[in-house]
């Protein structure tokens, strides 16, 4: 059992060994979140803890009191990963200043969006770092009981958290009293039945606590009213596993990586008609062009490029003329468009846009809980109206009822995946209104 940060640092030295680095890296990529994926065996607390790791933790409860831990959270100016792009930092701090005997951590690993595998490769790949971050996070915010949210589709990353809790347990990292600090903390698996609702937050606390994945109004919000009526705090996976290295190097270190509202790097899964698919790590504002022209190598099959999905279901598809586009939140959104939690879908010219648009549209319309009618009926009628602009049976009023529709269910849903869901559709009019109008019949 390790009970000190000098035993910690005997330990990692003791079990230091080559590490082979992963290869064909793009130089243009920066591994933060990805730095031990790949690289260390994930089933070991010995590598995990001989590449720095648990580190972090050890240093802030035994250097830094709660208060310093949120500032230099707050210093690094990390926004949320899963999408939100809530700095994380005051969301901390909102949890910390909540007076109550029990609060709690929860890290949402509800991973829905086509496409994306971001959250999954650094379960399966790293699981101690996201157990690192949300003890810290514990920490800071005065919580001692966490649950990783995970979707029962990832067995392998619940395997592997699985036996991450038990090896942090039984080494004295998890568990009470850690490192003779006072501080305790453990962790509990909750599995998710897959619906893509269940990745917003109030619709996940539902389903922890045994309920129908339905989401809740706000206010009253998490930091007051979460798991169990107690003051919850909710990160995803991504933004748990920039925790520890920012604790390290400090926030400063962070924050001056990527732009200047948006600090750090972002996980992204390219997909689609892309020569090199798979997972990159890049700085926040690196373009849109670098990154598929560069780093994933252009569009396959010789075809030309069209458009990119970003934010999945709830993002927009951003035209060619955009490309040199940096990525980060608040340019995603002048576009049209949302980060997400980072998937990016190539699309080539034999792609017709509004059929893109139904295939999002239908998938939200499948997801719905069915709670509020503007996201339930709504997203059904817009699948509705886009067949028949597929099928070259609209008229002209469709079109204008289809961007009236959508304007409804985007202002009027209760949560964020009624207020997303015409996203696809209002960006490929806006961006390829020509397809929409080769689908209107003649008079």
């Amino acid at each position: 059992m390790i009970i000190s940060i000098q035993e910690l640092i005997d330990f990692a030295q003791k079990n230091q060994r080559d590490f082979n680095e992963p290869k064909g890296i793009h130089p243009k990529e920066k591994r933060v979140v990805l730095e031990n994926v790949g690289v260390i065996d994930p089933e070991s607390i010995e590598d995990y803890i001989a590449r720095g790791g648990y580190m972090s933790l050890f240093k802030v409860l035994d250097e830094m009191s709660p208060k310093e831990v949120i500032e230099e959270i707050k210093t690094s100016n990390l926004r949320g990963r899963g999408g939100g792009g809530y700095p994380t930092g005051l969301k901390w701090e909102s949890v910390s200043k909540v007076q109550s005997e029990q609060k709690y951590i929860i890290c949402n690993g509800d991973e829905g969006d086509p496409g994306a595998f971001m959250d999954r490769a650094v379960m399966e790949g790293d699981p101690h770092r996201v157990l690192e971050g949300m003890a810290i996070a514990g920490y800071a915010c005065g919580a001692n009981k966490g649950y990783i949210y995970v979707r029962a589709e990832y067995p392998v990353a619940v395997e592997k958290l699985t036996k991450a809790i038990k090896q942090a347990t039984k080494f004295g990292i998890l568990g009470e009293n850690i490192a003779h600090s006072g501080f305790g903390f453990s962790v509990e698996i909750r599995l998710g039945a897959g619906a893509f609702v269940c990745g917003e937050a109030t619709a996940l606390i539902a389903s922890i606590e045994g309920g129908r994945g339905h989401p809740r109004q706000k206010p009253p919000h998490l930091s007051d009213h979460g798991l169990w009526g107690e003051p919850t705090l909710l990160n995803n996976v991504e933004t748990f596993a920039n925790i520890a290295p920012i604790i390290k190097n400090g926030g400063e270190w962070f924050k001056n990586i990527g732009t200047k509202n948006s600090s750090g790097t972002k996980v992204f899964a390219l997909t689609g008609h892309i020569k090199k698919t798979g997972l990159v790590e890049v700085p926040m504002g690196t373009t849109l062009r670098e990154l598929v022209f560069e780093i994933g190598g252009g569009v396959e099959d010789g075809r030309k490029f069209k458009a990119i999905q970003s934010g999945g279901p709830s993002g927009g598809c951003i035209p060619e003329h955009l490309l040199d586009l940096q990525v980060d939140y608040e340019s995603l959104k002048s576009a049209g468009s949302i980060m997400g939690s980072g998937g990016l879908i190539v699309i080539d010219d034999s792609s017709n846009m509004v059929e893109i648009a139904r295939y999002f549209m239908d998938f939200c319309a499948s997801e719905s809980c069915g709670k509020c009618t503007p996201c339930r009926v709504g997203t059904t009628e817009l699948t509705r109206l886009l067949d028949k602009f597929i099928n070259k049976e609209a008229t002209k009023r469709d079109f204008e009822l289809l961007k009236e529709m959508c304007d409804m269910v985007k202002s009027t849903s209760l949560c964020g995946l009624g207020q997303t869901a015409p996203n696809p559709v209002l960006s490929t009019i806006r961006y390829f209104e020509d397809e929409y109008f080769a689908g209107i019949k003649d008079d």
